[in-house]
């Protein structure tokens, strides 16, 4: 078999990662062998592969929910914004360099194309079902020309498309109709249907509009999915962190001891692998928050400074809303402090930078005796260490080079009273050294708190996945989507004037 589809989008956030995760799940529950593929992805959020390629999270993620390894070819090209106009271009896991937009959009997207259908025929070749991830939306008419992730994707591998409306921001029926209506015939020809999701109340009362866009469109839908608290894991970017609540998947579960943990994370510009904190957050007792402002880490327990792919831009945002004195003042009550990956340099004595900013020298917040050198050439790597004796797995991003001048050990940053600081991300999901460090920070604080003793964040993670294919399972048609992913878009589906504009 070679089957596949795409998910599309009528927006971006609609849902189409966590619908992309659901239907590998249940594929893969059915006994298929199944991969993600997403042509391009722009995102802050990434993951370094075992072979040391760096990836879109949300990748990763949909590779677990098909029960594989997450490879460079499921996510060809990413891009990580650096600013308003400009990214970095990783092709196949590695750094090729910065471009604006317009130069990107203006040639080299296009020249992509090939890349990203090789990547795509390559995990065809592999496994029995692919699927495909979009960007956005489809009908993107200023950049239909140059797309390589939707319906670029879709016509260069014939693939049929799905396109995924979220209902709870309204206008999901016109949004399904403009969608179709703006693409080419040849386009439109590989539109099957679409997936309504996060729907709140009677389904009963919306297959009236359902019926109607069948008759309007010619195409059906294929499922509704009602909303679910605490599925949107691992993010592609930071539009869904709300500075005034609560991380999304903050257990419920009473604490084990007396009193909660309260996180700050400080929510830097142009933050990178927020999702560092969602093992935190999965604690019983533990609330984290993002916060903006110094007033909010008055009773913080623990402030964390996170990553981010400008780290002089997020030292000088610190200093000039006053969390930088808020911080230091801490680090001198001795109360703690983590830094992960650019929060850990800019946590240091000096940062030299002719790469990512060229700034040259800045001085950092001095609270670590780190000195930071940016190289051209990217670390990717994924080390494997012992901390507060425990063992402890994680992944490394970063241009920084830091030179630990003192203070103890800690992964592979270091410790000074209760300020720390590392470049691993995802240390925080090996439950041990996790337990450990709260242990820490909870007698730093004076809580009378007890990490839970029997928190897997690798299981949890299992748990939101099922959880996901228990969705598309239950309430998606699934031999219609079946048939759709083994025989591809149904013939004769009628063209939605006006179509794209020439």
């Amino acid at each position: 078999m070679n089957g596949g589809l795409l998910v599309a989008g009528t927006t971006s956030d609609a849902g189409k990662s966590v619908v992309t995760a659901g239907i590998c799940r249940w594929l893969v529950r059915r006994g298929v062998k199944v991969a993600p593929f997403k042509a391009q992805n722009m995102s802050l959020n990434s993951f370094v592969t075992r072979e040391g390629a760096e990836i879109g999270r949300a990748q990763a993620m949909q590779a677990q929910a098909c029960r594989v390894e997450p490879t460079a070819h499921m996510n060809p090209v990413l891009l990580k914004p650096g600013g308003e106009r400009s990214s970095q271009v990783v092709l196949l896991g590695r750094p090729v360099g910065e471009m604006s937009a317009r130069g990107y959009h203006g040639g080299r997207q296009q020249r992509l194309l090939g890349t990203v259908l090789d990547s795509l025929a390559e995990l065809r070749a592999s496994y029995d079902v692919v699927i495909c991830e979009g960007a956005g939306s489809p009908a993107e008419i200023n950049l239909r020309r140059t797309d390589i992730v939707n319906m670029g994707i879709a016509r260069g591998a014939g693939l049929p498309v799905l396109v995924v409306g979220d209902i709870d921001r309204g206008g999901v029926f016109a949004s399904f109709f403009g969608t179709v209506a703006l693409l080419a015939p040849e386009d439109q020809a590989l539109v099957a249907g679409f997936l309504v999701n996060k729907f709140r109340g009677d389904v009963s009362l919306l297959e009236p509009g359902l019926e109607m866009l069948h008759g309007l469109t010619g195409r059906r839908a294929y499922g509704v999915l009602p909303f679910r608290h605490g599925l949107g894991i691992d993010e592609e970017d930071g539009l869904r962190v709300s500075l005034r609540g609560s991380v999304r998947e903050s257990a419920v579960a009473p604490p084990v001891g007396e009193d909660v943990l309260r996180i700050a994370v400080c929510a830097v510009p142009l933050m990178s692998n927020f999702t560092d904190v969602d093992a935190l957050a999965a604690e019983p007792g533990v609330v984290v928050r993002f916060v903006d402002r110094p007033e909010e880490l008055a009773d913080a327990d623990l402030v964390v400074v996170p990553g981010t792919r400008g780290t002089v831009r997020a030292l000088r945002w610190l200093r000039e809303r006053g969390l930088a004195d808020a911080i230091a003042r801490r680090a001198a009550e001795r109360r703690p402090v983590l830094g992960i990956c650019g929060g850990f340099q800019l946590l240091g004595e000096h940062i030299e930078d002719e790469v990512e900013s060229r700034a040259g020298h800045v001085d950092g917040l001095g609270l670590l005796p780190v000195r930071v050198r940016f190289a051209r050439e990217k670390t990717l790597a994924r080390p494997v260490g012992e901390a507060l004796g425990e063992r402890v797995e994680g992944y490394e991003i970063h241009h920084g080079v830091a030179e630990v001048v003192g203070g103890d050990p800690f992964l592979d940053g270091c410790r000074a009273g209760q300020t720390w600081g590392t470049h691993w991300h995802g240390s925080l999901e090996s439950d041990g050294f996790r337990r450990a460090f709260l242990r820490e920070v909870a007698a730093a604080a004076g809580r009378r708190f007890v990490p839970a003793p029997d928190t897997s964040f690798a299981a949890l993670r299992e748990e939101q996945l099922d959880r996901l294919g228990d969705l598309i399972e239950h309430h998606a048609d699934t031999d219609a989507l079946w048939r759709l992913i083994e025989s591809g878009a149904p013939q004769g589906l009628p063209f939605i004037p006006p179509g794209a504009p020439a």
